[in-house]
């Protein structure tokens, strides 16, 4: 998959990081490391640090959070392990893959040095996160009230 193929699926979700323009997508595509995941494997690890957070090029992961009977789904274009990221705190539940997962992973300290380098991107970013993490909380309140 080439990077402009990438760049399209991370920018075309309406459950990823939706305020970054096509110039941060770039950025944040030039400077993060490509990694796989198979089946079954975690992705983040409950109780552990994620150091960064994935953006999810293919394949699909499920959030599991006990006691949840429900695992949510998340998918290509969307961001997993934010919240270890935004709090600099260890994962609050593990994320699996549920299938053969290609991903974006962004560190830390690569995300600070973008942000210190471009502070509108730190303001799409961070404003991105908010709006998932929003609709992450309502889908769990209320499963269906968006279908």
């Amino acid at each position: 998959m080439s990077k402009v193929i990438e760049v399209s699926v991370l920018s075309s979700s309406k459950d990823g990081l939706v305020y970054l323009t096509p110039n941060d997508w770039s950025l944040v595509a030039d400077k993060a490391k490509r990694v796989s995941f198979r089946k079954g494997q975690i992705l983040v690890h409950k109780g552990k640090k994620t150091n960064g957070v994935f953006l999810l090029l293919t394949g699909t992961a499920r959030v599991q959070i006990p006691p949840q009977t429900r695992s949510p789904e998340i998918g290509p274009g969307e961001i997993c392990g934010e919240m270890s990221f935004l709090e600099d705190a260890p994962a609050s539940a593990n994320v699996v893959a549920h299938e053969d997962v290609e991903a974006y992973h962004l560190d830390r300290p690569t995300l600070e040095s973008l942000f210190e380098l471009f502070p509108h991107l730190a303001s799409r970013f961070y404003r991105s996160l908010a709006m998932n993490l929003s609709r992450r909380l309502r889908d769990l309140i209320e499963p269906n009230a968006g279908q």
